[in-house]
């Protein structure tokens, strides 16, 4: 009986291999064919495959750089402050004003009065003559000689000719001698008009307090305006 049965799935066997392999088919006997040539033109062929370089991928937005903030001005803590000139009799009468203010932080370190020396003048001078006909001889000796010459400032010469201003004697004394050198005669070096002593009131640390409280005091100066010391 077994062997029967092993003789039986050898047969088997052998018979599948026959039909799979197609050799019944001439007798009507083998397995439906799988070829699809529809399905096989669909396929994707390696060899047509090609490699396509990838774009670069653009760079990032910069982001646009916002622009520097402009930093307030510094504030000014303090500074000197002047105001003048003024005659001796009006620093008197502003010195009082000051004291007297109702100025809680005005005390008298707060302010000065300084007086530093008024500019004088000199001038090379020609005069004073008794006559207008001596005046023009003088005149026309000075055109001759190529000296320029105009009338003098200070009423107390005229009449007279001033042969130019200087800031100092020793600046009219050099003119003076330069002119002589040219045949000028009679002529001296004079002032024309004299030092002047006046007084600047100062405030040498004015803070912005003081500053604050001196824009109301403005009336009291005279018609004089605060403004930076020099």
């Amino acid at each position: 009986m077994l062997r029967l049965l092993v003789l039986a799935l050898l047969l088997a066997n052998a018979g599948y291999f026959v039909w799979s392999q197609g050799l019944l088919a001439g007798y009507g006997l083998a397995p439906a064919r799988q070829a699809e040539p529809e399905r096989l033109a669909r396929q994707i062929r390696p060899e047509a495959i090609q490699l396509v370089a990838a774009e670069p991928a653009a760079p990032p937005a910069t982001a646009v750089p916002a622009p520097p903030v402009a930093a307030p001005p510094p504030v000014l803590q303090s500074q000197c402050l002047q105001a003048g000139p003024f005659t001796e009799k009006e620093a008197v009468a502003l010195d009082r004003r000051l004291r007297s203010a109702a100025l809680t932080v005005l005390s008298a370190n707060n302010w000065v009065f300084d007086t530093p020396p008024g500019a004088a003048r000199w001038i090379v001078y020609l005069g004073r003559y008794v006559s207008q006909e001596a005046l023009g001889r003088r005149r026309a000796r000075l055109e001759q000689l190529g000296i320029p010459f105009e009338t003098p400032a200070s009423a107390q010469l005229r009449p007279g000719l001033s042969l130019g201003n200087f800031g100092s004697k020793a600046e009219a004394d050099n003119a003076l001698a330069e002119m002589t050198g040219s045949g000028l005669r009679g002529a001296k070096v004079v002032v024309e008009r004299p030092e002047a002593p006046s007084q600047w009131l100062k405030f040498p640390v004015a803070d912005a307090s003081l500053r604050a409280r001196l824009e109301g005091f403005k009336p009291a100066l005279f018609d004089k305006a605060l403004q930076a010391c020099q």
